[in-house]
């Protein structure tokens, strides 16, 4: 096991992984910039060290500074969190090449994954379903305006190394292509270094599942079940649940089994996630992308089936067999996350500023993942996320009265989140019945 653990990341998901190492007799060491001089995780981890200014480029996507400070602290493992640097290939590489072990995949699958149109091409390969599209990367806009002809609109551009909405085009009409393609592109060029785009049918009245797996380097694949992740707004999630409302017992195996399928074909070795589109006329699902990491809402897992992800994450870094199967998985209650943001709750528009008070929820059911606290300053620098607030029950019904009563408990001063949109959203008829789609948040305000 490891001795002490280097965390690349910031904010609530490093307190996350801090908490799991504690728990395991693992040393932390905390990396911040300027701008966190205050944070939680830079008091809670056993060291700390500068790596730059506020900038993320100069400090947490800083590949050298990382480095250093891993190697000036002689940590045993790098691990990167979610965003940043968790998903960069090239940096898993630097840390191999430095003995540091990267606590994730091996370069090649994040490489793989992470390529949105080679990651297609895996899942054809292992029978896993996929949205009918092009057939490969589209070079040019007169490629992609045959290969729309070719499958037919409504259809999504998407950038092959994209994530997070960027890049990404619903075209509706032949003559639009080539004006999205070139759009699309460039946004994917700017915000990745990486223009290349690929094309599918785009699925409208669709549900966002995905799926939690856990795989060793001893050839163990498990899933833990589905997240229901539907609830978005540009392709940024704003409230998670497992299990989904809307899955069979059937649908549930089918879409489990395509997962682990697919894991086994890429040889992975880690925590991920696989995402799929789930057609709710056809009542077919469709594989999206996988995120070689640890997700935002992995707290809603870890609830129905009592699992610790990063404690999961950090056993199989450090080369040991995973001590369940399968048919040790077990799936009891429902759980709800909602992400509590610095923005305006409608226009959302960032909101950074000091936090003059606070007061998170408690009481039966309710966890909360925060690095906030009374007086901290939420910087401008980063991602918005305050505070995931996660309920437990064991219907939906009293998962989403817990929410709403725990949302209530909470008094965050001095910035605005949002938690009034949160609010609304338990109160509707709709997102109560299940009614759900990506396009929830489309026509929400004007009901």
């Amino acid at each position: 096991m490891f001795k002490k653990i280097l965390i690349a990341n910031r904010g609530e998901i490093a307190c996350r992984i801090i908490w799991t190492c504690k728990e395991l007799g693992i040393r932390t060491v905390a990396v911040y910039s300027e701008a966190d001089e205050d944070a939680l995780h830079v008091r809670f981890a056993d060291e700390a060290i500068r790596i730059g200014p506020p900038n993320p480029r100069q400090s947490y996507l800083s590949m050298p500074a990382i480095i250093s400070a891993a190697e000036i602290t002689n940590v045993d493992a790098i691990h990167p969190g979610y965003g940043f640097l968790a998903e960069n290939a090239r940096f898993a590489e630097i840390c191999e090449s430095c003995n540091i072990r990267f606590v994730g995949p091996s370069p090649r699958a994040i490489r793989t994954m992470g390529d949105k149109a080679a990651a297609r091409q895996a899942m054809i390969e292992a029978g896993v379903p996929v949205v009918p599209g092009s057939d490969g990367i589209v070079e040019t806009a007169e490629d992609a305006q045959r290969a729309g002809d070719e499958i037919g609109y409504p259809l999504m551009l998407k950038a092959s190394a994209g994530g997070g909405g960027r890049g990404m085009r619903i075209v509706h009409d032949s003559k639009d292509v080539a004006g999205a393609f070139e759009t699309a592109s460039n946004e994917a060029l700017g915000a990745f270094g990486d223009g290349s785009m690929y094309m599918e049918r785009y699925v409208g009245d669709a549900r966002h599942i995905e799926i939690q797996v856990v795989a060793d380097a001893h050839g163990n694949v498990v899933h833990l079940g589905e997240r229901e992740c539907s609830v978005q707004r540009r392709h940024q999630k704003l409230i998670e649940e497992s299990p989904s409302p809307a899955l069979t017992p059937a649908e549930r195996e089918a879409m489990g089994s395509a997962a682990v399928a697919a894991c086994k074909h890429i040889g992975y070795e880690s925590l991920g996630t696989i995402e799929f589109l789930y057609d709710r006329t056809r009542k077919e699902f469709y594989f999206m992308e996988m995120n070689t990491r640890i997700q935002v809402e992995h707290p809603v897992t870890e609830m129905v089936t009592n699992a610790d992800l990063v404690r999961a994450q950090i056993l199989i870094a450090a080369g040991e067999p995973l001590n369940f199967t399968q048919e040790d998985v077990s799936f009891v209650g429902h759980s709800i996350e909602c992400r509590v943001n610095a923005e305006d709750p409608r226009t959302f528009a960032p909101s950074p500023g000091k936090i003059t008070a606070l007061n998170m929820p408690g009481g039966p059911g309710v966890r909360v993942d925060t690095h906030a606290y009374a007086g901290y300053t939420v910087p401008p620098y980063y991602d918005s996320l305050v505070a995931k607030i996660v309920t437990y029950a064991r219907t939906r019904e009293r998962a989403i009265a817990r929410m709403q009563r725990a949302l209530e408990a909470t008094i965050v001063e001095g910035i605005k989140t949002t938690i009034p949109l949160h609010m609304q959203i338990l109160a509707s008829e709709k997102f109560r019945s299940g009614d759900i789609s990506t396009r929830f948040m489309d026509t929400f305000f004007d009901e």
